[in-house]
């Protein structure tokens, strides 16, 4: 049985925290990126970001090569169209609060930081693969049983961890769903601060084929959630509320990544808004279709699916 070692030796309560938000139909957060992130290797040398809308338009963008999804948890299921459902890892420092104390550090994924019974905990080594051991045994139970179906029960028998220890990281299944969330949310911020300035010839085309195949990386690493958001009453109204704000993030970071060199031109789109709504809905359900196994060539519809994109916006190569 794994014993609790991470209590701090200043901090032995335990806080509430609130839950990361349901993405509507498969992307969820803020849409920008809060810094660079190892696993997500930002920027393409010489692609701009929708972030670079102030440098001025004309410029185009570069090629790049699309960052991909690596394994989370040390783990890592693939879905029927070869999609890892794994997400890479990232670190980060701790920093002090206004109070003196020091305020909890990141720990690799935002999951690795359990749940709300961890929240006022830094949690060593060995309460850290215990988190790892619970997430990865909680993503396999809610691939295979569905929401509704997991019990905590399934969760720790997986895991090989009894339910005192579960009891001392999650409060329920749910608090274990969120955590794997959190994960979702991080990534998809990461996807939507990445979209690139896409000009009106092959190398804005190539660019926006290469941050079509980021998303198609960052949903197959979470599709299991993902898909378990996308059915309605399964998850609290925050949760929901969040991944909404998420999906207008990114719809936004494509308005301006997609008009902003033809503005720059003096060229008028009309409701470029509800263009970049329909776009990635469009995206978004793609994707739900090869997360459940229905066998479509990935690269060659995610191409499709930017080309698609590209015309939308009335673009076009000369």
């Amino acid at each position: 049985m794994t014993q609790e070692a991470d209590r701090s030796p200043a901090q032995t309560g335990a806080g509430a925290v609130r839950g990361p938000a349901r993405p509507a139909a498969g992307s969820p957060g803020t849409g920008q990126q809060a810094g660079p992130d190892p696993a997500h290797p930002g920027q393409d040398a010489g692609t701009g970001t929708s972030a670079d809308r102030g440098r001025g338009a004309g410029q185009a963008s570069g090629a790049g090569q699309a960052s991909g999804a690596s394994q989370p948890y040390g783990g890592g299921q693939t879905n029927g169209a070869g999609q890892a459902h794994g997400v890479s890892q990232g670190h980060g420092g701790g920093r002090k609060s206004g109070t003196g104390r020091s305020s909890r550090k990141p720990q690799g994924r935002p999951s690795l930081g359990g749940g709300t019974p961890a929240q006022d905990r830094e949690l060593r080594a060995q309460g850290r693969e215990t988190v790892r051991k619970l997430l990865e045994a909680g993503m396999i139970e809610f691939e295979e049983r569905g929401f509704g179906g997991v019990r905590v029960d399934d969760v720790v028998k997986r895991a090989g961890i009894s339910h005192g220890t579960f009891y001392l990281y999650f409060a329920n299944k749910e608090d274990l769903f969120k955590a794997l969330l959190k994960d979702a949310l991080h990534d998809m911020e990461i996807v939507a601060g990445d979209f690139p300035v896409v000009t009106s010839d092959e190398t804005g085309l190539t660019v926006l084929r290469r941050w079509v195949r980021k998303f198609f990386a960052a949903y197959g690493a979470h599709a299991t959630v993902i898909r378990i958001l996308s059915s309605a009453d399964l998850v609290p109204d925050e949760v929901y509320s969040d991944g909404l704000q998420l999906f207008f993030s990114i719809a936004e970071a494509m308005t301006t990544g997609m008009t902003a060199a033809a503005m720059a031109a003096g060229k008028h789109q009309e409701s470029p808004e509800l263009t970049a709504v329909a776009c990635l809905m469009m995206l978004e359900r793609v994707n739900y279709l090869v997360s459940t196994e229905v066998q479509l060539p990935v690269p060659e519809m995610s191409d499709k699916i930017a080309d698609i994109m590209f015309a939308a916006f009335g673009l076009q190569v000369a």
